[in-house]
Parts: structure tokens; C-alpha cells; sequence
């Protein structure tokens, strides 16, 4: 875990936190043959690159690392600096926002983005290594603003 911002007021408890569940159980489930196949190759990356153990977060998305968010409501919580989550129409990739990301978006190949998601459907339609870039500036940023 990164850094503990201390707060006084208490809110309510998030959806989604860490579990004691299998990433294996649950990408051994996914009933899509290539979202599987490409979940445990993603798992992998992240990793490697990470560092961290895979861990579950909720019921649907396999996070690595963690650190402590407060925002100036008070609200506050635990969150995956990285993760990814293989749904329904897409493999949602969830990384913070820093300021090359762009630049390398550009460089994906076929994806989706959304406020803080990056979507896929299938890992042969992207670039791995640029996947890579992302996920290891992405720890970087987090180290740097939520240590």
C-alpha cells in the first residue's frame, strides 16, 4: 500500500475492495475462449510489469497493487493502481490518467477509451509493448502522487 491520508470522518464502505477470491476461479470462468486466453496473458503483463500479485477487487476485476484515495468530500477508500476487468462487449483496462498517456494511446492500435478505462476486444488488435508502456508509466505516476 502506498500512503494512508488520515480522515476524520467516516463514510460509507465502497463496492468494490479487495477479496480473498481466485483470479484463477474467476478467469477460468469467463465463458468467452479468446477474452480467457487473453485474461491470463494480461494477468501476466501486468504483473511482470507491476510487480504485484494479481488480487481480485469485487467480483470482477483483477487489480494489482493498491493505495488509499481521499477526495475533498472525505469520501475516501482503497483502490488497484492498475487492473483490468474482462466484460461482456470488451477487457476494460483501468489506468490512472498521467500526462503521456495520450502519446501512447496513439500508439495502441484498436481501442476504446472512456474517463479512466481503456477498452479492447482482443489482444492480437493492439500493440503488447505499448500496452507495457502504459501499465509501467501508469505505476509510476501512482508512486509519485499517491506515495
Amino acid at each position: 500500500m502506498f500512503g494512508v491520508i488520515q480522515n476524520p470522518i467516516l463514510m460509507a464502505k465502497n463496492k468494490t475492495h479487495e477479496t480473498e477470491n481466485s483470479v484463477t476461479d474467476f478467469i477460468n470462468a469467463v465463458e468467452d475462449s479468446i477474452k480467457r486466453e487473453d485474461s491470463s496473458r494480461i494477468t501476466a503483463l501486468f504483473q511482470d510489469i507491476t510487480g504485484f500479485e494479481p488480487k481480485m477487487w469485487g467480483s470482477s476485476i483483477i487489480g494489482f497493487g493498491s493505495y488509499h484515495y481521499v477526495y475533498d468530500s472525505g469520501h475516501e477508500g482503497d483502490a488497484p493502481i492498475v487492473g483490468f476487468s474482462p466484460r461482456k462487449d470488451a477487457i476494460s483496462i483501468y489506468l490512472p490518467v498521467f500526462e503521456e498517456r495520450n502519446a501512447l494511446l496513439e500508439k495502441l492500435g484498436k481501442h476504446k477509451t472512456g474517463k479512466a478505462c481503456i477498452y479492447i476486444k482482443k489482444l492480437d488488435q493492439i500493440d503488447i509493448a505499448v500496452l507495457g508502456q502504459l501499465i509501467a508509466a501508469s505505476v509510476k505516476h501512482a508512486k509519485q502522487n499517491y506515495a
